[in-house]
């Protein structure tokens, strides 16, 4: 699954639906560092609280908005969040959900190696 392209409808819609919510513009300033879009990843669980999802599980950096600094008290310094496209719709540590997309803060990511010489020749004969 590839992230969802910003001209994808559901993309337009999702971020101005947030846009709304927000009050403000996404940031599409994608910093260098960061994971870039379409980067696979497992979102992962916390290893000191039972969350902050259900399960982990795989997902796409999406594209929607650039990553962004967290803006928390239990922020580590520079720590980003990014919006990631579930595979399967989730369900977060309280239930919630289900969800089919979030902002994950990075310390729940683990980016997934990428599928070199996976390419596709044709079948066998």
């Amino acid at each position: 699954m590839l992230a969802s392209s910003s001209s994808d409808p559901t993309n337009t819609g999702d971020r101005r639906a947030v846009e709304q919510i927000m009050s403000r513009p996404l940031c599409q300033d994608w910093p260098a560092p960061a994971l870039t879009a379409g980067s696979r990843v497992t979102v992962v669980r916390d290893p000191d609280w039972d969350g902050p999802w259900r399960n982990e599980f795989l997902g796409t950096i999406d594209d929607m908005g650039a990553p962004e600094l967290v803006e928390s008290p239990h922020a580590r310094v520079g720590e980003l969040a990014f919006w990631v496209t579930f595979d399967a719709p989730q369900y977060d540590s309280d239930g919630a959900g289900p969800y089919r997309k979030a902002q994950i803060w990075d310390r729940y990511l683990r980016p997934e190696p990428a599928l070199h010489g996976s390419t596709w020749n044709g079948p066998r004969t």
